[in-house]
């Protein structure tokens, strides 16, 4: 015989107030928030996610949307006006060459080792430029790998998601759709006869990458 669920002593707010309290704590929240820390704010019995779904069809066509973030939510402005923000932001230095093709691999091989990045690029990964991506919050060090020597791997980070617009690394554009927006040029893909890692930064396809 089944047994009921057992009901709280107290009935969850209607949805339309627990949409408020998702609005609330998204819009103070400086960084994207899991359904998860949401019930765990919230009173007991309420549905975050459904609250979530309502709200996102709510903010559709407003100056900002609710968009996922990997596992997480947030408040976003939309992308069509994000040049009327352009006056607020910092000018970023940007990446090197090296630093590019190795962000773009890890994106979208991920998870990948650093000899696996070697490989794909036809040339040494200077530690530097792991470093650079590592202290931008791009991307982080991943599962070992259970091959001789456990080799670490690095992943993709919601940061990095969250910058570029993405839910998830599948979102990635692919290579047609990079040199039809003139964010990849023509030059030989990584791996193929090439010099060292270049520290200067680059024009081009360094635009992906910039903020």
């Amino acid at each position: 015989m089944n047994e009921r669920p057992e009901k709280s002593l107290f009935d969850a707010p209607v949805m339309a107030e627990q949409e408020r309290m998702v609005e609330a704590i998204l819009f103070a929240s400086a960084e994207p928030v899991t359904v998860a820390e949401l019930a765990a704010r919230m009173p007991h019995g309420c549905d975050p996610a459904e609250a979530l779904m309502h709200l996102r069809s709510r903010y559709e066509g407003r100056g900002v949307h609710l968009v996922r973030v990997g596992d997480a939510w947030a408040f976003r402005t939309a992308a069509d006006l994000g040049f009327l923000m352009r006056k607020e932001t910092v000018e970023q230095k940007k990446l090197s060459r090296a630093a590019i093709e190795t962000l773009a691999i890890v994106a979208y091989h991920q998870p990948v080792t650093r000899a696996e990045i070697e490989e794909i690029r036809g040339v040494a990964v200077s530690r530097g430029t792991i470093d650079q991506l590592i202290e931008l919050e791009w991307i982080r060090f991943g599962r070992r790998r259970m091959t001789p020597g456990r080799p670490v791997t690095f992943v993709v980070t919601e940061t990095f998601l969250d910058h570029f617009g993405l839910e998830s690394a599948r979102d990635l554009p692919g290579i047609k759709e990079l040199r039809a927006a003139g964010l990849l040029d023509n030059r030989p893909p990584p791996g193929s006869a090439r010099q060292p890692d270049e520290d200067e930064p680059v024009t081009g396809q360094s635009e992906l990458f910039e903020d």
